[in-house]
């Protein structure tokens, strides 16, 4: 099995060797998946087949860098600072979870396809399925040696409010000076580029902006988007680092698109915006996905990028708005909204002060807040904290505040103010009995007229929480390690259980 200790992250008791030597094999199954599937590129005239086709190639490619990152903490590791034993665990189980999302992601855009793809590569997948799971159950969970901390937004437990975050030595010169002051005064933070919807900055388009950022950056890039609605779909590949984009506020700086399934769009492709780069960060700024109720499951926004933080934005849909697909994420002060399975993937992610509203939908259809998945011994999970949830104006759907999309699907509510527009059984079912008994949903010390626990469904997973030491792990501090990562990004956070 794996011990870990001060001076090494993957270390088993017969041979250290073997042990990045399960992450090498399992590198090059990922990477034979990639060549078989790469031979079938350019082969169909079926948009969604090949779609699912180029999703997974690149959800491949992600996971042979989630392993990659694997094998140089394992080198790294020295019992110091991030490089501690417990940061280092929590690292290789949130990669080694990510290995797993996205071979099931891969699996689900071919739902619907009439294809031999699945057949002709199915062994591998199920290899790196077997072996991925093998060393996820070696890496010991980290809730039970991590500190919980206080409010914090920066490093030693202290509070980065008003803290001043500058990326840069000085503005661009292009930046005119009326700008500057403006840009200055509202952010304390110097930019790199700006887009522009009427032509006065670097760029009129935020992809032209991200395609010209640099690769790897060790430092924030930033983008500054001004005032205006740009129709476009934006994706900040793997090796856009660090990448750091700020509008000019919620329903000011809005990025618009409409793709959805009904279209031939895998849900996965179907965002407006997508991001998967390490270290990303959102700021006051509008997403949005306009395809409609009727258009089913069409993305605003996606996160896959490790350590990404979207802070005081809005992220507007129907069905499938929020698309958490992995990895660890941090929303705060965000407002989201949508109809069905809203808050959906399989992140590890937390969402702190959050305005969570229902939409109206479909007649007949019942409106579900989350529909989180996730596999046995994947870390993932989604913890909502200090959130207001309710509906909007005109709604008449009954609401729930989510259900199992996936087998091991959880979900912890705590400290939430909870409209009486929620159901009083609180959750609801994903079809019939399918899942409740493996399901983990918990709320803990929620107010609001819909927060009463008398009437909440029975099921074996659902768990009331009257103790603090039962939540504590799915804080910021404990359930994605943010004291680790998020006082670098000047966001102020609240790493335990005290607002």
């Amino acid at each position: 099995m794996f011990v870990l200790n001060n001076h090494a992250c993957l270390l088993k008791t017969h041979s250290r060797s073997e042990d990045t030597g399960s992450v090498s094999s399992t590198m090059d199954t990922v990477r034979q998946v990639i060549s078989m599937l790469s031979n079938f590129t350019g082969k169909f005239d079926d948009f969604r087949l090949s779609s699912a086709l180029s999703d997974c190639i690149d959800l491949m490619d992600l996971s042979a860098d989630e392993l990659s990152w694997i094998l140089s903490a394992s080198k790294n590791s020295d019992g110091k600072k991030n490089n501690s034993p417990e940061n280092v665990r929590g690292d290789m189980r949130a990669w080694l979870s990510g290995v797993l999302i996205n071979k099931d992601t891969c699996l689900e855009g071919f739902d619907g396809t009439n294809t031999t793809i699945v057949s002709f590569v199915g062994n591998s997948l199920n290899k790196i399925t077997t072996m991925t799971h093998e060393m996820l159950s070696m890496v010991p969970t980290t809730w039970d040696t991590m500190s919980e901390g206080g409010t914090v937004g920066g490093g030693g437990g202290s509070s980065s409010s008003g803290r001043k975050v500058r990326t840069n030595d000085k503005f661009p010169h292009w930046l005119k000076s009326n700008d500057r002051k403006h840009f200055q005064a509202a952010n304390d933070t110097v930019v790199d580029v700006v887009v522009t919807a009427d032509g006065t900055g670097n760029f009129t388009s935020i992809m032209d902006a991200i395609s010209a950022a640099p690769e790897y950056s060790k430092r924030r890039y930033v983008i500054y988007v001004k005032c205006g609605v740009y129709k476009e779909y934006v994706e900040i590949g793997k090796k856009k680092l660090n990448i750091m984009m700020i509008g000019d506020g919620m329903d000011v700086t809005i990025i618009s698109g409409n793709r959805s399934y009904a279209d031939g769009w895998t849900p996965y492709h179907s965002a407006t915006f997508a991001v998967v780069g390490k270290g990303f960060i959102a700021r006051d700024m509008t997403f949005e996905n306009t395809a409609g109720p009727h258009k089913y499951q069409a993305v605003a926004f996606r996160s896959n990028s490790e350590f990404s933080v979207v802070y005081r934005c809005a992220i507007r849909g129907y069905q499938d708005t929020l698309y958490a697909h992995s990895l660890r994420q941090f929303y705060k002060e965000c407002q989201i909204t949508g109809t069905v399975d809203f808050i959906f993937g399989r992140g590890t992610a937390v969402f702190q002060n959050c305005q969570i509203l229902v939409r109206e939908g479909l007649p007949k259809q019942k409106n579900t807040i989350t529909a989180h998945g996730r596999q046995k011994t994947d870390s993932s999970g989604f913890s909502i904290q200090f959130c207001y949830i309710s509906v909007e104006s005109n709604v008449t759907n009954p609401t729930y505040l989510g259900r199992p999309w996936k087998k091991y699907s959880r979900t912890i509510i705590m400290k939430s103010y909870i409209s009486d527009a929620i159901r009083p059984e609180g959750w609801l079912e994903w079809n019939g009995s399918w899942y409740l008994d493996t399901l983990f949903y918990a709320e803990y010390m929620n107010f609001g007229p819909g927060a009463g626990l008398g009437g909440r469904v029975k099921w074996p997973g659902y768990h009331i929480m009257n103790d603090s030491a039962q939540v504590k792990k799915f804080t910021v501090a404990k359930f994605i390690s943010g004291n680790k990562w998020l006082p670098s990004t000047g966001v102020k956070y609240t790493a335990g259980l005290t607002n």
